[in-house]
């Protein structure tokens, strides 16, 4: 029998680009609002993380940035292709649902 899995994982994601935000629904019933803006600063690169604690680079365009294209990596993230050229990001299922709740503040969903 297989081991139930812990992680919520997501079962929809929709880019909604007239409100600059990806809405990820979860298998648990949360769904959450990520801004674009909040997917592009936070993004999981070496370009935007750096190599190290301490290098993490500012991104100062964030808040115009739109999400030009998403492909999937394997069963566990997406890679999201920004229109600023941006498209070494992996954001695997718990970064989303992590600035998914970040993004939603105290209460965990909506």
């Amino acid at each position: 029998m297989a081991e139930p899995r812990q992680t919520p994982w997501p079962v929809r994601l929709a880019f909604q680009a007239s409100h600059r935000r990806l809405r990820a629904s979860f298998d648990d019933g949360a769904v959450f609002d990520i801004p674009y803006a909040l997917l592009r600063r936070e993004s999981p690169s070496a370009e935007v993380q750096g190599h190290g604690p301490g290098q993490k680079r500012g991104v100062p365009h964030a808040d115009s940035v739109m999400v030009a294209a998403a492909e999937p990596v394997g069963r566990y993230a997406v890679r999201l292709v920004f229109d600023d050229g941006h498209d070494s990001g992996i954001y695997a299922w718990t970064l989303l649902r992590t600035l998914g709740e970040a993004a939603a503040g105290p209460a965990l969903s909506r």
